[in-house]
C-alpha cells in the first residue's frame, strides 16, 4: 500500500515528498505575518555565491526561476561532506549573502534526529522498541484511554499510533517548563480514543514525535534538548545547532524566514517558529556542515559501515515496519537513480523549507535548505535536488525517470 503522506512532483529527477502537515499551525498563530505584499516587487538579479562552483552554478538559475532569496545545498558521503554552495541573500531586498556556514531551519527534517536519539537509548537499555504508553506513563494509566494503554514506541515514531495530527500548541506553551508542556501534551493525547486503531493505519503526526520528546525525557529525567544535544550533536561535533528559528532579532546575521508569497517575515529570531514544545518534532536548525554529520552518520550506518549506534539500531530506523512508505523519521522509497531503496524526508515551518535524500547503494546524499516556505521553496528544493542528482549521474530529468 502507498500512504497519503506525500504529495508528488515529477520536476525532478525522483518523486519528491513532503509531509502533508508540515508545520502549518505558524499560519494560524500569526508568527508568519509579514509583508503581504507580491514577490514581484523584487528583484532575483543580485545573486551573491558562496562555495563549491559545480554547485552554485546548478543553484543561480533554480533559485532566480522559482523567486527565492537563497538556496544552500551540499552532497555528502559516507566519509563527509563533499561539496556545499550557496547562493542569494538573506532577506530579500538587501544585499546581504548567505554563506556555506549560515544555519538553516530544518523543520520536520529533525524527526530523523529524534528517532536517533530514541535508538541510542534502546541500545543502552533504557528503553524498548516495543514498550508501551502504558507501561512508560504508568503513573497516568488511571486517565488514560483503554485504546491507548497498549501503543508502542514503534508506532508512535512510524505515525500508527491513531494520533491526531497536532494540538493546540500555542495555549499548551503558555504555561510550565518546555518538559512539563510535553508531559501535559500527553496527558491530553492518552485521555482521548485514538483516531485510527493504533497500528492499522498512516496519519502524520506532529503530536507523536512530541510524545516522543516526552518519553526521552521521562526515560532519562532530563530535557530533549539536553538529550539530544548530549547523544547526538556532541557524538557527531555539531556545534552550530539549536532550536528554533535563526539569528538575531533585527540584524540580518543569518537567513531572513520569509512566507510563501516571498516577502520577508515580519521579523526573526527564536521565536519565528512553531512553539519550542514542538522541538522534537521539528525545531532543530543548523549549519550545512553540521546537518551533514547526521546525514554522513546516517548513511554509514545504511552501508554497514562503522557509525555513532549498533547496526541494527540503523536498521530499526531505516526500515519499513509497516505496509507503507513511512521508517521511523525518514520515508522510504525506490529510485531508479539510486539503485534501490532511498531515505527521503522534507521539513518546512511555513518560512524555511529543508529537503534531503540519502541513497546508500550510491553512497551519495543531497541536502538542500531554502529561506522561504510554501510551493515555491519547495519547488526550488526540489529542483536543486534533482539538478544535482543529474549533474553527478548525468541522468537527464523525466517523469518517466523520477517514477522507477
Amino acid at each position: 500500500m502507498k500512504v497519503k503522506w506525500f504529495v508528488y512532483s515529477f520536476s525532478a529527477a525522483m518523486i519528491v515528498i513532503i509531509p502533508l502537515i508540515i508545520s502549518a499551525i505558524l499560519i494560524t498563530i500569526g508568527l508568519s505575518s509579514g509583508s503581504s505584499s507580491s514577490s514581484n516587487k523584487f528583484t532575483y538579479d543580485f545573486c551573491p555565491k558562496d562555495g563549491d562552483a559545480n554547485i552554485t552554478n546548478l543553484l543561480e538559475p533554480i533559485r532566480k526561476n522559482n523567486k527565492v532569496p537563497a538556496i544552500c545545498a551540499a552532497v555528502v558521503t559516507s566519509d563527509g561532506l563533499k561539496c556545499v554552495g550557496a547562493v542569494g541573500v538573506r532577506k530579500i531586498g538587501t544585499e546581504v549573502p548567505v554563506t556555506i556556514n549560515d544555519k538553516w531551519h530544518l523543520g520536520s527534517d529533525t524527526k530523523a534526529m529524534t528517532a536517533t536519539v530514541i535508538g541510542k537509548l534502546v541500545e543502552d537499555g533504557k528503553l524498548k522498541w516495543r514498550d508501551t504508553l502504558g507501561e512508560i506513563f504508568a503513573e497516568l494509566e488511571s486517565s488514560m484511554h483503554e485504546k491507548m494503554k497498549n501503543v508502542t514506541v514503534l508506532q508512535i515514531l512510524s505515525h500508527r499510533a491513531g494520533l491526531t495530527a497536532n494540538l493546540d500548541w500555542p495555549g499548551i506553551s503558555q504555561n510550565g517548563t518546555l518538559q512539563e508542556q510535553r508531559y501535559n501534551a500527553v496527558k491530553q493525547a492518552i485521555s482521548q480514543k485514538p483516531e485510527s486503531m493504533p497500528g492499522t493505519k498512516y496519519v502524520y503526526s506532529n503530536l507523536g514525535y512530541v510524545i516522543s520528546g516526552a518519553i526521552i525525557e521521562k526515560i532519562t529525567n532530563s530535557t530533549y534538548e539536553e538529550q539530544i544535544t548530549k547523544l547526538l550533536f556532541e557524538p557527531l561535533d555539531m556545534k552550530s545547532t539549536g532550536f528554533g528559528g535563526t539569528g538575531t532579532i533585527g540584524q540580518i546575521d543569518q537567513p531572513w524566514p520569509h512566507n510563501d508569497n516571498g516577502a520577508p517575515a515580519g521579523t526573526n529570531g527564536l521565536k519565528m517558529d512553531n512553539p519550542l514544545v514542538m522541538a522534537s518534532a521539528g525545531c532543530v536548525h543548523c549549519s550545512m556542515a553540521d546537518w551533514g554529520k547526521f546525514i554522513t552518520d546516517q548513511l554509514r550506518g545504511a552501508m554497514r559501515k562503522d557509525a555513532l549506534l549498533q547496526q541494527n539500531t540503523y536498521e530499526a530506523i531505516q526500515m519499513r515496519h509497516f505496509d507503507d512508505d513511512y521508517a521511523l523519521g525518514w520515508g522510504v522509497v525506490e529510485r531508479e537513480w539510486g539503485d534501490g531503496d532511498v531515505l527521503a524526508h522534507c521539513g518546512c515551518n511555513t518560512m524555511n523549507l529543508a529537503n534531503v535524500w540519502i541513497a546508500p547503494k550510491r553512497d551519495f546524499a543531497i541536502v538542500v535548505c531554502v529561506n522561504q516556505g510554501g510551493d515555491a521553496g519547495f519547488k526550488a528544493s526540489d529542483e536543486a535536488v534533482g539538478a544535482i542528482i543529474n549533474y553527478y549521474f548525468k541522468k537527464p530529468a523525466s517523469k518517466e525517470t523520477a517514477s522507477k
